[in-house]
């Protein structure tokens, strides 16, 4: 039985998991040549999907997060978060031999996603114009870190170095302090949702004209419109925007506030809100006062409103304050860890925290894809492959005999997987 398999059992075995997976790219074959986070979050997505993904990685190297710590059994943690629902080849593309074999597989795939410098998938033979020769329709999907034209077309691109460069890390931190960079790499992961997005229209508009297409993301072009109200606000003040830590320059009081036990975020979104929130605090001699009795006024109080709700929030713990904002229908919530999160009732009940049986971790944690499909069961697949794990099974999928597989083994053109070398 395949880890697939497993993890589709597992969920039919549960009467509360649907059994049916929403299989919408069931049929389409992707090959992802991508690495670290942007490319590969985008193929494990059309994997949640139901299309067929084969990662094609380096021999004796792999994916770059593979050695990147912590490690679960030897695989590195972020590698094993960006690559479920694969299956892993290794192949050395330097040597014509894993060119030819690769070009092949080219020419049963729809679907090619890569990530490499600018002018190096044309060095390989894998951009666009060389592999729609192999097959007409492809779809060919090519990231980057600021676009593959443009004055800054040859630089690498890394999610922090973007934020940087963007303005994103312009205005994050506190007031006075040092930039801050997000830590969850927003850039790279919303490109590869871009990406995907971009595969599925492709996708699309081919069975309606039977045409490929070659579409372009990049890490740059995904943090300008990140910055979609924050560029309008900039045009229509002129003025910097200047870092406001947890807070927002357009809504007050909407930021973290330190109660006497630890922080909790408030977030008063609208007058209406404002209107409960003030007597729920203590503070309903103010609520209709001119200075504080709109978001328009208080933002222009910024300072006063803010200190005025620090002192009160101050005086009393975090589940207390929690209890008294929720009675009031006040949007709040505690500032959690990221393992309190992870443990909440409701991630577990909607699914999105999993285990996946892995061939050489045992069952680990995992993330499902975001969306619900009504009636259909979104955890993952398959667990991350180890490298070239499936590397002979995938080549005799592409139609390549024993014999060939083989030598493609025995010359280091292609490396297996300890599973596949124990057989």
């Amino acid at each position: 039985m395949t880890v697939e398999t497993r993890a589709a059992t597992a969920a039919d075995e549960d009467p509360g998991v649907p059994s049916k997976r929403f299989d919408a790219l069931q049929g389409v074959t992707v090959l992802d040549m991508s690495k670290v986070l942007a490319g590969p979050v985008c193929a494990q997505y059309l994997g949640d999907l139901g299309a067929e993904v084969i990662k094609v990685e380096p021999v004796g190297v792999g994916d770059d997060t593979r050695t990147w710590p912590p490690f679960v059994a030897g695989e590195g943690a972020v590698f094993l978060s960006a690559n479920k629902n694969k299956r892993s080849i290794a192949l050395d593309l330097k040597r014509p031999e894993g060119q030819a074999v690769l070009r092949r597989m080219v020419a049963q795939s729809d679907v090619v996603i890569e990530s490499y410098r600018t002018g190096v998938a044309a060095r390989l033979g894998i951009d666009y114009e060389t592999l729609r020769e192999l097959r007409p329709d492809l779809i060919h999907a090519s990231i980057s870190g600021f676009g593959r034209s443009g004055p800054l077309a040859d630089r690498p691109g890394y999610d922090m170095m973007v934020q940087a460069f963007s303005g994103i890390m312009s205005i994050t931190g506190e007031k006075g302090g040092s930039p801050v960079r997000i830590p969850i790499s927003p850039l790279d992961q919303t490109t590869g949702i871009h990406t995907a997005l971009g595969i599925v229209a492709a996708l699309r508009r081919r069975d309606l004209t039977g045409e490929g297409a070659a579409l372009e993301t990049s890490l740059y072009e995904t943090a300008l419109g990140f910055m979609g109200y924050i560029a309008q606000t900039y045009w229509a003040t002129g003025e910097e925007p200047q870092p406001a830590g947890s807070g927002h320059g357009s809504l007050c009081p909407y930021q973290a506030f330190a109660a006497a036990d630890g922080h909790i975020m408030i977030a008063v979104g609208s007058d209406r809100v404002w209107q409960v929130f003030a007597p729920a605090v203590g503070l309903e001699a103010v609520r209709d006062d001119p200075r504080f009795a709109t978001n328009q006024a208080r933002v222009a109080h910024f300072g006063e409103t803010v200190d005025m709700v620090a002192e009160v929030i101050a005086q009393h713990g975090v589940a207390e304050w929690c209890d008294i904002l929720l009675a009031a229908g006040v949007p709040h919530s505690p500032i959690n860890t990221v393992g309190a999160s992870l443990d909440q009732p409701q991630a577990r009940e909607r699914g999105m925290v999993t285990h996946l049986p892995h061939s050489t971790a045992g069952e680990i944690p995992s993330i499902a894809i975001p969306i619900q499909f009504a009636g259909f069961d979104r955890s993952p697949r398959s667990a991350a492959p180890t490298l070239g794990e499936h590397g002979a099974e995938i080549l005799r999928r592409f139609q390549l005999e024993d014999a060939e597989v083989s030598a493609l083994v025995a010359a280091g053109i292609v490396g297996v997987g300890r599973a596949e070398a124990e057989d």
